[in-house]
């Protein structure tokens, strides 16, 4: 499994695990929405890169989410995704 970070067609910003498989519909494991991102994020692939930032905000988990829509896949660091689990987020 993969951490990766999906982003869709209605501006959703999503993390969790993937088997790989990339298409319109993906289906994540122990996924998190990213409500918010500080500007020393640097944005989404900052996320990717080194996780969010102070000020950022990411959702609790569930077990599986269904993403319809999507229209970007970002593999996270090692780093990034210790810092999105980490939490707990505002």
């Amino acid at each position: 499994m993969k951490k990766v970070l999906v982003t869709t067609k209605h501006r959703g910003v999503f993390f969790g695990e993937s088997d790989g498989e990339i298409g319109e519909t993906m289906t994540l494991k122990s996924a998190r929405l990213i409500l918010y991102w500080s500007q020393a994020t640097r944005g989404f692939l900052g996320l990717a890169a080194t996780g969010p930032a102070p000020g950022s905000r990411v959702s609790a988990a569930v077990p599986t989410l269904t993403i319809v829509g999507v229209t970007s896949v970002a593999e996270c660091s090692e780093e990034a995704a210790a810092a999105i689990e980490a939490g707990p987020w505002s």
